[in-house]
Parts: C-alpha cells; structure tokens; sequence
C-alpha cells in the first residue's frame, strides 16, 4: 500500500491536536494572565522504501507564550498584576505549589485568599487568611494590611506577605491546568523590592486575531490531508481493478 496514506493520516492527526490547543487558546482569550500554548510540528522521514517525498509529521510540545499580557488598571483593591518575570505562588489541586500570573484575588467563605479561579494564595509563611475587615489594600512588595472590621485606619494591620518568586520560562514547566511549576533541578528565588501592581490585571496574550487566522488554517490544512487519504485509497482501487482485468 502507498504510504501517502499514512502521510495522510499522520498529517491529518497532528492538525486535529493542534486545532485542540488553538480552540484552547481561543476560549481563554479573555482570562486574566493566560499564557498561550504553543505546539511544534516535526518532520519524522517514513522508514523503508519509498519516495524520499514520504514524510510524516509527529507534533511536539512547544511550550507557552512567555510575552506579557496588557496591564489594565480595575482600582479594585484585590487585583494585582505582576512585573515581567515575576509570578504569584498558588497551591494545586494536588497541594504543591504552583505558580500563575492570575492577580484577580478573592476572598472565600474560609476567609482564603485565592485566585479567580479557586487556588489558594500562598505567603511567605503558607496560606494567606484574612481576617474580616472593612478594607485591604496590597502594597508594592507583596504586603497585605488590612483594617480590622469596626476599627479606623490607625489600626491597620499586616497579615502576611504574597509569595512572588522571579523565573524565567526556562525555569517553568506549564501543567495540564494551566499552572506553571519549577522545572526539574531549578529553585525559584523569592522577588526582591516591589513586583506587585494593586488594582491593576493583567490580560491574556492571546492573539485572537492571529487565532482565528490559524483556526481556518488549520481548518483547510486538514481538508487538504483527508483529501490525500481519499485520493490514495482511490488510486489503490483503480490499481486493483486494473489488475484484475490483467
């Protein structure tokens, strides 16, 4: 059987993967401080005979969009963003820490500080809890106060500090939920000075112009490998055919 079949299908089965993480990418163009995910596509030559035109493709993780988001002012006194190279610490679903670039704080009914999408905030000294209060303001090193609820401001008071580490995308492994976390043998150093932003988001780096480009792209790049399957199967059984007549 010709192997521009299987060149085929390869070809179709990669574009299928990466139309999955563009369609990803897509719906989180509006989340606060997401990274796009990249894909890679590698030539892998077909083994044996045949034409040397016979190339499959395999994709490959090709990391995440490290470029930083729009900085969009809210005056809310939750929200943070971050300078570049810098990242909040979270705790996971599985209870490691993770990092994000997610500022848009919360308060639970625990009184946990947590993200916008439900992990927890992490301090110098392990979780963050806030007490009731009637204001909370975040300073530019990561320091939390608040103001102790039926007091005036001249009781303000310090309830911990946001752990914000420095690191590079080298330094960073993304996770399947989106969180980054240090990759293997590297130890993330705690920022030094102001890092944090108060009442200001970070915006996705979503491309969504190029996005929906690639989308259509994707779309007509797999028409044109499921057209190659069809022709081949085709052409094998006009070669059947003529062989019977033989």
């Amino acid at each position: 059987m010709d192997r521009a079949l299987y060149v085929g299908m390869t070809g179709a089965m990669q574009t299928m993967q990466a139309q999955t993480v563009n369609s990803q990418n897509l719906a989180n163009a509006s989340t606060t401080g997401f990274k796009a995910q990249l894909l890679q596509a590698q030539a892998v030559a077909v083994q044996g005979d045949g034409l040397d035109s016979r190339v499959n493709v395999r994709g490959a993780d090709g990391g995440w969009d490290s470029s930083i988001g729009s900085i969009q002012q809210t005056g809310r006194d939750l929200d943070i963003a971050l300078r570049d190279g810098s990242w909040l610490a979270v705790q996971s679903s599985d209870g490691t820490e993770a990092y994000t670039r997610r500022g848009d704080l919360q308060i639970d009914a625990y009184g946990q500080l947590v993200t916008g999408s439900g992990q927890a905030v992490l301090s110098d000294g392990g979780l963050m809890s806030i007490p009731p209060a009637s204001s909370i303001s975040i300073a530019g090193d990561g320091t939390v106060s608040v103001v102790p609820q039926g007091q005036g401001p001249e009781a303000r008071a310090v309830v911990g500090r946001l752990k914000v580490v420095d690191a590079t995308s080298s330094q960073l492994q993304r996770g399947v939920d989106g969180l980054m976390r240090a990759s293997s043998g590297e130890t993330l150093a705690a920022t030094a000075g102001n890092s944090v932003i108060s009442g200001a988001l970070e915006s996705s780096n979503v491309n969504l112009a190029d996005t929906m480009v690639n989308m259509i792209s994707l779309a007509r790049e797999f028409e044109l490998q499921t057209k190659v399957m069809k022709v081949t199967d085709e052409n094998a059984q006009a070669a059947t055919q003529i062989m019977r007549m033989s």
